[in-house]
């Protein structure tokens, strides 16, 4: 299947007067026509600033996306004026952002927001997309939406901005969406209500999704195929059910051992990744998990490794498998 999104090479710094920051390092992953794709890892690994730069929604100064392409549907996106980009952003590419409070306009209605790309991308009324709003509203199951529309976002509860947020993302039914930590600070059984939804919609539509989040839990109920980032940096990729059952990386294995399993022996203690994430400013010389390693060999100290196929869509980033 031809892939709809394509990032390849994505390199995104961002300078102060403290130094270089390399948020976003060489970069590359498809996504598929239908697919849902997770990218995993831990907080500053580069999972958000990696869907900002396909959006390019980087602030400049003092982010700038200095290499690489992020080809859409042929077309790269990172070549395109002003108008090119915002005619896709919304209408062909739908964002949901990590923190809804702070991503919806608390002066305006939950109805004109969720309305207004309606009008911009698809040129309709503001009666017409006013009454589009109010059906996506029910799609996402807010109830009494008629009446909610004239609300405004300080009147709705986390999980409801949430699913507004979702509205306003599937509003010109993009192929693609991509969603930032959508269930971040939701408690358990509205996080499972908001990614069946999400689910449900690509399911629907037959689009694309981007499932940006650090719980692997997850990944394993909704994604087929998995990215790990590290440090700027993807350390592996493979199918979701090959990842979980043969993970290669030691951070991927790290990861999977520090999470709670249902099937595992309860007297089992779980088994953190010692250390602390590094500092994107001061990386070391060789591989950046180095120094939380288990399983480090002098060669990874002073050596860079790259993402190399270790067997049929799998690769990883590790001197183990050289």
């Amino acid at each position: 299947m031809p892939a709809l999104l394509e990032v390849r090479g994505l390199t995104t710094r961002f300078r102060s007067s403290g130094g270089t920051v390399t948020a976003v390092d060489d970069v590359s992953f498809d996504v598929a026509q239908g697919e849902t794709l997770a990218i995993v890892g831990e907080s500053g690994s580069g999972k958000s600033v990696t869907a900002l730069s396909i959006l390019r929604l980087i602030p400049t100064p003092p982010g700038r996306i200095e290499a690489g392409q992020v080809l859409f549907e042929g077309q790269d996106l990172l070549t395109l004026d002003d108008a090119g980009i915002r005619a896709i952003r919304g209408s062909r590419i739908g964002m949901i952002f990590q923190e809804p409070m702070s991503s919806l306009n608390p002066a305006l209605t939950i109805g004109l927001q969720v309305a207004e790309p309606i009008v911009e991308h698809r040129g309709a009324t503001w009666r017409d997309a006013l009454t589009r709003a109010r059906g996506l509203l029910d799609r996402v199951r807010i109830p009494d939406a008629a009446q909610r529309l004239a609300a405004y976002p300080h009147q709705f509860s986390g999980g409801m901005r949430q699913r507004v947020m979702i509205a306003m993302a599937q509003a010109c039914e993009p192929t693609l969406t991509i969603a930032d930590e959508p269930t971040t600070a939701l408690d358990v059984t509205v996080q499972a209500q908001i990614l069946d939804l999400l689910k449900t919609r690509s399911e629907e539509t037959g689009s694309a999704l981007v499932l940006i989040t650090h719980d692997l839990g997850v990944v394993a109920r909704y994604a087929s195929r998995v990215a790990v980032m590290y440090a700027g940096r993807i350390v592996e990729i493979a199918p979701a059910r090959r990842l979980y059952r043969t993970p290669q990386h030691p951070y991927t294995r790290g990861l999977m051992q520090s999470v709670p399993r249902l099937d595992s022996d309860t007297a089992e203690r779980l088994v953190p990744i010692e250390g602390q994430p590094p500092d994107l400013g001061r990386l070391p010389q060789g591989c950046a998990f180095a120094p939380r390693c288990r399983v480090v060999m002098p060669r990874c100290r002073t050596e860079r490794p790259v993402l190399a196929q270790i067997a049929d869509n799998h690769a990883a980033a590790c001197f183990h498998h050289a």
